[in-house]
């Protein structure tokens, strides 16, 4: 900017300056005067070009840095705001959407498949020989939380042409405690409280089924310790007889377990007590039980319907696991208060043990029952998956204070292939033994055996 400041300057001077004829003409005084003019004029040219010096010198250097150069300031612009962090996908068999502020979102599922066969005495059984299939479950789901402290699930089954409602909760909890309001299941066994998709067998022992343990609608709570969980609630029935106008019950559940660890050992030892009274006085009950597979309706242990004010359960439960071995055993006792007759008490219980094959894996464990069976070599990295076989003796003992409901004892042996985390076939063989069975062979007799074999395939995400 200064030689355009001074080139003005001069170029304003010259139309001033006269022609050097007309100089020659000039007097000694004119010349004088005019050499006055011309020295006024550079000192005012120097005088500016200093006050724009000065005007675009960069700013003083800081006191001890004499002579260092600063350069020129970056305009001054608004502050941006911070850019928010987008959500974290994980994949759990299904992705898994997480937000930094505390949301989360999972699609969840199953489908189960089974293919059974039973073997019985001639009339004893709708599924007589030969093989049939059934979808088990096919569940359809969400879950996930919600900022402070709060989880939900809500979860369909449509298997089978139909729709029922399976988990269906708002859980609230930031320690070792929660409370949880909805359909959840109400503290039953060791063998109920583990989900269908990790269980030994394709089927639960006998004595969950015939005693009728199901989802119920209820508020509950639960303490979750490092070794020990407590937990209890008040329910009333199955939220899918609720549209029957059939909610005439109410329950007290609860359940107490001690699972300490000893390094790779897990030990669990359990109780759970349960009350149910009839709302509306004296209810018609029946306690039966399926032949090992789920495929044919035919109940070959049942009591039968009778009627009863209230029914009380009581559950013993213990179980280790020492690496790939475990072992599992459980005692269940129900009895129906009938008003005027001896009250019934039933027994129901099973004794197993399991040896995962394949190096490395094991039966997992998590919050009071057993977990998923994950291959530490699965098959998409050339693994064998995880291998598990299982024997059982199972008992179920429905006769009792003039009710004969018959009696039914199982050996089976089961073999478990998980080739990824999220993909399960199981293949069980039950042999099953009758004493005074409801339901006798075309020949009239009620003692007898069968055998069952069922093979499953699920996938859940």
């Amino acid at each position: 900017m200064r030689p355009t400041l001074t080139a003005a300057l001069l170029a304003t001077t010259m139309f001033c300056i006269p022609t050097t004829a007309h100089a020659q003409a000039m007097s000694a005084e004119e010349a004088a005067a005019l050499r006055a003019e011309l020295a006024a004029l550079k000192a005012k040219v120097q005088t500016l070009e200093d006050r724009l010096d000065a005007a675009t010198a960069p700013a003083a250097a800081p006191s001890g840095a004499a002579g260092a150069v600063t350069p020129a300031a970056a305009p001054v612009t608004a502050a941006a705001a911070p850019a928010k962090p987008g959500p974290d996908i994980a994949w759990k068999g299904a992705p898994e959407i997480k937000t930094a502020d505390g949301w989360s979102f999972k699609p969840r599922g199953r489908i189960q498949l089974d293919l059974a066969s039973i073997d019985a005495p001639p009339g004893v059984t709708d599924t007589h020989g030969g093989l049939a299939t059934e979808f088990r479950r096919v569940y359809l789901g969400v879950d996930g939380k919600i900022p402070g402290g709060i989880s939900y699930r809500v979860e369909v089954d449509v298997a089978n042409s139909s729709v029922e409602l399976t988990d269906v909760y708002l859980t609230y909890g930031t320690g070792p405690l929660s409370i949880t309001a909805g359909q959840i299941k109400p503290f039953w066994s060791l063998e109920e409280m583990t989900s269908d998709l990790f269980t030994s067998f394709a089927e639960r022992a006998a004595f969950t089924q015939a005693f009728g343990f199901e989802r119920r609608v209820g508020l509950s709570g639960q303490y979750k310790g490092k070794a020990l969980l407590v937990q209890g609630g008040v329910f009333g029935d199955n939220a899918n007889d609720l549209l029957s106008d059939s909610d005439n019950s109410v329950s007290v559940d609860g359940r107490v377990v001690w699972m300490p660890s000893f390094g790779d050992t897990q030990l669990h030892l359990g109780a759970s007590a349960h009350w149910r009274k009839a709302n509306d006085g004296p209810s018609a009950v029946r306690y039966a039980a399926r032949p090992f597979v789920h495929t044919t309706n035919s109940r070959l242990v049942d009591t039968g319907t009778f009627t009863a004010t209230s029914e009380r359960g009581l559950g013993l439960e213990g179980a280790l696991i020492a690496g790939p071995f475990h072992v599992a055993s459980e005692g269940f006792w129900q009895t129906a208060r009938r008003p005027g007759l001896a009250d019934p008490t039933f027994f129901g219980g099973y004794a197993e043990v399991g040896y995962v094959l394949t190096r490395g894996d094991r039966r997992g464990y998590k919050d009071g029952s057993f977990d998923r069976l994950a291959p530490s070599r699965p098959i998409t990295a050339g693994g064998p998956g995880a291998i598990e076989i299982n024997a059982r003796y199972d008992h179920l003992d429905l006769s009792d204070a003039g009710i004969a409901g018959g009696r039914q004892r199982t050996l089976g042996v089961a073999v478990v292939w998980a080739p990824i985390p999220y993909l399960r076939l199981t293949a069980n063989y039950g042999h099953l033994m009758y004493d005074d069975a409801a339901i006798g062979s075309t020949s009239g007799d009620r003692n007898y055996s069968a055998d069952a074999f069922g093979l499953r395939t699920q996938i859940d995400f």
